[in-house]
């Protein structure tokens, strides 16, 4: 059993923080917090009041429209955080965050946070990796979303959804999935229909599951495996291997940052 106080957590971003330096004196106040499908976490210009370090689900960074519309350009699970513009000095949200895929976080109020991430250059380090990694899947997203047909994005959506939930199954409906991808429904019925024909996936009543891996990957555009392995290279602080790819995150412990 761990000693007193000492913090544990399923979260990779804190996983990698070594307790002595800087976890137990700055985060002694995260508290365990379930997360409901669609739950908004943050709204467009509300107060960033509170971080959360996801341990079991997905959250969606979304940008929203005038019209309505919105489309995902930030995906979150296990490995990281939703609010890190607090911890960078911002004061409300610029996107809305919302849970994708319900599970569990440890949250806490973001002034501490803020604290931790100015005072311990161990936090500042790990933050700023993950930082990094949010930033370029955003771009990696921009690019994909104009460059690459409906199906591959599907693809590559579903991939990078269960490699974060660890689990091939997830609680999915076309119209939610709609609007991740910023397309019409009727586009995301016959993608789905089409990778179910195919093998690949089988939905039925909410419920999607991967059949064939393997062969969702290879629909996949490029941008799945360029997205996946710069993760792993930021968050880990290492050189990517060129041509090495593993499947879902990495655990590494902190003894080896």
């Amino acid at each position: 059993m761990p000693p007193p106080n000492r913090i544990t957590s399923k979260n990779l971003l804190l996983a990698a923080i070594p307790q002595e330096e800087g976890l137990e004196r700055f985060f002694s106040d995260l508290h365990p917090v379930s997360l409901s499908l669609r739950q908004v976490l943050h709204e467009v210009g509300a107060p960033l009041e509170d971080v959360y370090f996801i341990e079991q689900g997905v959250a969606s960074v979304l940008t929203n429209m005038a019209d309505g519309s919105t489309i995902e350009v930030g995906m979150i699970g296990m490995e990281g955080m939703v609010g890190v513009p607090a911890l960078l000095g911002g004061r409300t949200s610029a996107q809305r965050v919302i849970v994708q895929i319900p599970g569990t976080a440890l949250c806490m109020n973001a002034a501490p946070c803020k604290a931790a991430f100015d005072q311990s250059e161990a936090v500042r380090r790990v933050v700023l990796r993950f930082t990094e990694a949010i930033l370029n899947l955003s771009a990696q997203t921009a690019a994909c979303n104009r460059l690459h047909s409906i199906e591959q994005r599907c693809a590559r959506w579903l991939l990078m959804a269960i490699d974060r939930v660890q689990s091939d199954e997830i609680p999915l409906t076309h119209e939610f999935l709609s609007s991740m991808l910023g397309v019409r429904r009727a586009g995301v019925t016959i993608t789905a229909g089409e990778l179910q024909s195919s093998g690949l996936i089988r939905y039925h009543r909410g419920l999607l599951t991967i059949v064939d891996r393997d062969g969702l990957e290879a629909t996949a555009c490029e941008c799945y495996r360029i997205d996946h392995d710069r993760l792993n290279a930021l968050l880990y602080d290492r050189p990517p291997i060129a041509g090495a790819y593993s499947r879902g995150p990495e655990v590494i412990p902190a003894s080896r940052q």
